[in-house]
């Protein structure tokens, strides 16, 4: 297997393909980091960061097997997988020795990965704990975020509602690990009923499939990303200080709806959008992708960047805030005049 050029050497055995990508452990000042790389890396790069217990088999997959999502994401991005320290595939168990993380950790985390693949500014996609992640990245490092795409985003600090039920959660995690009583909490904090199935209905085989990957998922690991997410600070107070377009989704029959209105109220209004995904739980990346195709198009113009035409062999689109015309910085630009979108009705295009 031939190694990938990047801003240090990487071990052979540390290298694997998957779907299309390879990994690369990347060593950092507070542990190792999983990242997959998919595309031509001279393209802008586009980091994903999954939610809890996820990685991104089950947290993007669908995005990127709807053919027209990634051929607009791809034809336009070479994509970073970041996975949080021990939910990569295959991986063993954080030993007890290594120091927990805080979420300021993990942010500092992803800087350390920019800086091994010799990455600029950058373009983001995160999950609930991974779009907090991710926010909290842009808000130490606004220098290093072109823009952000969160999906169901994560901003206060835990009410004690939600501190309590993680409380139990990380209890049987430590317990019992991924017990069934923690996938069927996990599985309803990231789909829809609708999904989910019950007595007459079975659930669906996105809902299967990831029930599949949490077998994996060993219980100290999430445990840790858990706890840390239950210690965040809230970050409501410096959202107006983010000056990188922001593009949210949510769908809304999420445990996170509320937060998402939260956030989206908080930001400056000329540098954000809300999308709102009728019958769809927190992880519309695999419930409803098709859904997130036309605000993220409209999204990208901003950049200058358009899905590929099957006709043409377009040079790359530049990804440099600094060419945008004035007129593309307005809030039409930014799709709020399709806020809150409702994939029920018809858009017109």
């Amino acid at each position: 297997m031939a190694m990938a050029e990047s801003n240090g050497s990487i071990p052979r055995d540390a290298e694997k393909i998957y779907l299309g990508g390879k990994e690369h452990h990347v060593r950092t000042w507070c542990g190792s980091v999983s990242v997959i790389v998919c595309g031509d890396q001279d393209k802008p790069a586009l980091i994903t960061y999954p939610d809890l217990a996820l990685n991104h088999m089950s947290c993007f997959q669908g995005l990127f097997f709807c053919p027209e999502a990634a051929s607009l994401l791809l034809h336009n991005f070479c994509i970073y997988h970041i996975s949080p320290p021990g939910h990569e595939l295959g991986a063993a168990p954080i030993g007890a020795s290594v120091s927990a993380h805080c979420v300021d950790d993990l942010a500092d985390q992803i800087l350390e990965v920019l800086n091994f693949f010799g990455l600029g500014a950058v373009m983001c996609m995160g999950v609930t704990a991974g779009a907090y992640i991710l926010t909290l990245f842009a808000m130490k490092y606004r220098e290093r975020v072109l823009g952000l795409i969160l999906i169901s985003p994560l901003c206060r600090a835990p009410s004690w509602t939600e501190w309590f039920y993680n409380k139990v959660m990380s209890n049987l995690l430590y317990f019992y690990g991924v017990c069934g009583l923690v996938k069927e909490c996990l599985l309803q904090r990231y789909f829809s009923k609708e999904v989910r199935g019950n007595a007459e209905v079975p659930e669906s085989d996105i809902v299967q499939a990831c029930r599949r990957l949490l077998d994996e998922r060993h219980g100290s690991n999430v445990m840790r990303f858990l706890q840390a997410i239950n210690r965040r600070p809230d970050l409501t107070s410096g959202l107006k200080r983010l000056r990188c377009r922001t593009l949210i989704f949510v769908g809304d029959n999420s445990p996170f709806h509320s937060e998402a209105l939260q956030m989206t109220s908080k930001l400056e209004r000329r540098f954000s959008a809300l999308v709102e995904v009728q019958s769809c739980g927190s992880m519309v990346t695999e419930e409803q992708p098709h859904a997130m195709l036309i605000p993220m198009e409209y999204f990208f113009m901003g950049y200058g960047l358009y899905r590929p035409s099957q006709l043409s062999d377009s040079p790359r689109s530049p990804l440099n805030p600094f060419c945008i015309s004035p007129e593309l910085l307005s809030p039409e630009s930014m799709g709020l005049k399709l806020k809150p979108i409702k994939t029920r009705i018809s858009l017109e295009v």
